[in-house]
């Protein structure tokens, strides 16, 4: 490890390579994970698609792109099989791999997104530590994931999954364990859950009147559009104020908004939670748990069964914080199950069980321990290898 400076914890300076992929929800928690690093006093370096770059920079933190990777837009409108293939391809990819042998030449640690496999690899065979980010259910990981298309396509291209995670330092879980269907039995000596990583969760604002905002991820998905429309038509008639935020995925002008609602690409959730009294979802890890950490119900509608979608929606209604309605339902049965959600009742109670459990670990500082950790063992080993 470099000496060149030092943490805020009294570290050395560590040169650190963040690997990552353009998929939504997976961005923000290691760019939270980063940028703590780098308040210590780290150099950080993030390497990923082009179109991360603006999401890289705003954050603060050096960007590099891919150059030997597939070409990947988490918004293109890839419909039915393309849609599935694409992802296969994309996890299958072995050019991120060259990439990061490319950059490790002076790094001290890679910390990669845990579907980053190339990524690890490459690392691993360079005898760099790495540290792996799981930013949703590890279970989902580990049980469906891993043995499903993408990581069986992988596998055999000499990416298996669960060797690359076992072979890390760390594998630091962004998620609760709590919710996390199974996740707390028999766990890996390399595993460690960290918490759910996002923005600071300011306390609840006093509600004039009930705000319900639905999102349905930032990237695309079959359905998507047809969904927005059919929650649109479920609240038109409700007395309540309803925003929509559509990604860049979904164009706000294809929607008709009802007099009630609000159709916006963009606007931060930290901002409008504190508002809110329900949050509609697709069942995305990361506004999920931001929900929950507000306190708020979440009614989760799967826009794909084979992803983690279904997990998040059971897992928020076996806890009683919410509940699961199949994507294709019609705005009769939204109606009902939102009037239930906004209205008071034992949900709300559940939502602020796990709200107060979520809020009392910060993710990201205690994802940066356990990295320093790891940084300060490959130090002492450093130290202990003859010249």
């Amino acid at each position: 490890m470099t000496s060149a400076g030092s943490g805020a914890r009294g570290e050395a300076m560590a040169r650190v390579l963040a690997v990552t992929w353009d998929g939504g929800g997976n961005v923000p928690p290691l760019l939270g994970v980063a940028t703590q690093l780098v308040r210590r006093g780290h150099e950080v370096r993030v390497l990923g698609h082009a179109g991360q770059r603006d999401d890289v920079e705003a954050a603060g933190l050096a960007f590099v792109a891919y150059r030997h990777a597939r070409p990947w837009a988490a918004t293109d409108p890839l419909s039915g099989p393309r849609h599935a293939l694409a992802y296969v391809a994309l996890f299958s990819d072995r050019g991120p791999g060259r990439d990061v042998a490319a950059e490790v030449g002076d790094v001290d640690l890679v910390l990669a997104d845990a579907m980053s496999l190339a990524a690890l690899q490459a690392a691993q065979r360079a005898g760099v530590p790495t540290v792996v980010l799981v930013h949703l259910f590890r279970r989902y990981l580990t049980a469906v994931w891993a043995r499903g298309p993408m990581g069986l396509a992988a596998a055999v291209r000499g990416m298996r999954p669960t060797r690359l995670w076992d072979a890390a330092r760390r594998v630091l879980v962004a998620s609760d364990p709590v919710l996390d269907p199974g996740a707390p039995g028999s766990l890996s000596g390399n595993v460690r859950y960290v918490g759910p990583v996002g923005p600071p969760v300011r306390p609840a604002a006093v509600r004039s009147e009930p705000l319900v905002l639905v999102s349905l991820s930032t990237i695309f998905y079959p359905g998507q559009e047809d969904l927005l429309a059919r929650l649109l038509e479920a609240l038109a008639p409700l007395p309540l104020r309803v925003v929509v935020t559509t990604g860049p995925a979904v164009d706000p002008d294809a929607l008709d908004a009802p007099s009630n609602a609000e159709i916006v690409r963009y606007r931060p959730h930290g901002e409008l939670m504190p508002q809110a009294s329900l949050v509609v979802s697709h069942g995305g890890h990361s506004t999920a748990m931001l929900a929950l950490a507000h306190d708020l119900p979440v009614l989760v509608l799967p826009l794909h069964p084979q992803l983690d979608h279904p997990l998040v929606g059971a897992a928020i209604a076996d806890a009683g914080a919410g509940r699961v309605l199949p994507a294709a339902s019609d705005p009769p049965a939204i109606r009902d199950a939102v009037r239930e959600l906004v209205a008071d009742g034992p949900h709300r109670g559940a939502a602020a069980a796990i709200g107060a459990r979520l809020r009392a670990r910060d993710g990201a500082a205690v994802a940066a321990d356990e990295i320093e950790i790891v940084l300060r063992g490959r130090e002492r080993a450093s130290a202990r290898r003859p010249l």
